[in-house]
């Protein structure tokens, strides 16, 4: 994966954050974003999680849980995927 931060930003990261900052803002449903840095414990007290990373690593990173079930591995949902998660239109988050 790309960071952030240095001398050019991940398009997906940039719409990652627009798309739950939209959806967080509605309050119809909830985004929430967990770094195993900076948020270890969260990893550790999910058993699916845990058995993933005993099994695979952190090539398995990132892990999106809907409604604690395991969606996708290895890779951030695409635009197309948080709409259909949240059965919502995302068009206004979309980052051109």
């Amino acid at each position: 994966m790309q960071p952030v931060c240095g001398p050019s930003v991940n398009k997906i990261f940039v719409q990652t954050t627009a798309i739950q900052r939209h959806v967080n803002a509605d309050g119809k449903n909830l985004i929430i974003r967990r770094n195993l840095t900076q948020n270890p414990d969260a990893f550790a007290r999910n058993h699916q999680i845990q058995a993933l990373l005993e099994k695979y690593g952190i090539a398995i990173l990132p892990i999106t849980i809907v409604d604690g079930i395991i969606t996708k591995q290895g890779g951030y949902p695409t635009f197309q995927e948080f709409s259909n998660y949240l059965h919502q239109d995302l068009s206004r988050a979309r980052v051109h």
